[in-house]
């Protein structure tokens, strides 16, 4: 397993964050940013699984106080973290984000602020009604997407669920980007309650990044 490391970096204009990274052993495919709300074990794993497939995987420290995301503080820690790649050789067009969980809604608010190669949302909640008062709702800035997209969303087989990522699918189409929304019948928000469900996630995340990271 690769192995990953923390550091506190400092950008050359002040702004800074604490990173978790892992580095591919051979040669760097490009970047991705990884967006969950602290770094858990299960983050580190996420970090090494995607180093292993040739990416230089970094996740920023946020949420880890238990206050409620905002949008400015994703955006924020996500440039720092996007600095943080740059100077360490990874070229604009071969960036990336992707969330998991509460980092799923925070990946798409990324997507539909900033130019990236691709981005993708795994789980998360905050689709017709906002995640906290901090993010919006996904359904209102899925139309302004500026970054290829993919969402992948459980709905515990309940038919509100199905509705409301169908509504975030009508909203996406409409972005000037590529967008691609899966949903999961039976799979937990999290993709924790449906072995098969995460895994296919997974396929479909390194296959969206292969595909728009190039």
């Amino acid at each position: 397993m690769t192995q990953t490391h923390t550091e506190d970096y400092q950008h050359a204009d002040g702004r800074g964050a604490r990173l978790t990274f892992a580095e591919p052993d051979g040669s760097v495919r490009g970047g991705l940013v990884v967006l969950h709300a602290g770094v858990t074990d299960t983050v580190r794993l996420l970090v090494a699984g995607l180093a292993g497939e040739g990416w230089l995987a970094v996740a920023p420290h946020i949420g880890e106080d238990g206050a409620a995301l905002s949008g400015q503080d994703v955006l924020a820690a996500t440039d720092v973290t996007l600095a943080w790649l740059v100077e360490r050789g990874v070229r604009a067009d071969l960036i990336g984000v992707v969330g998991f969980d509460v980092g799923g809604s925070a990946a798409l608010v990324v997507a539909a602020s900033r130019q990236l190669g691709a981005a993708v949302s795994v789980g998360g909640r905050g689709i017709s009604a906002p995640v906290s008062d901090e993010l919006p709702p996904l359904v209102e800035i899925a139309g302004r997407l500026t970054s290829p997209w993919l969402g992948m969303y459980g709905d515990d087989g309940d038919v509100a669920g199905e509705l409301e990522v169908e509504r975030l699918q009508e909203a996406a189409s409409s972005s000037k980007v590529a967008t691609n929304v899966v949903r999961y019948p039976g799979a937990s928000h999290r993709f924790d309650a449906d072995p098969d469900a995460a895994a296919e996630a997974w396929q479909r995340t390194l296959s969206w990044f292969d595909a728009h990271l190039r």
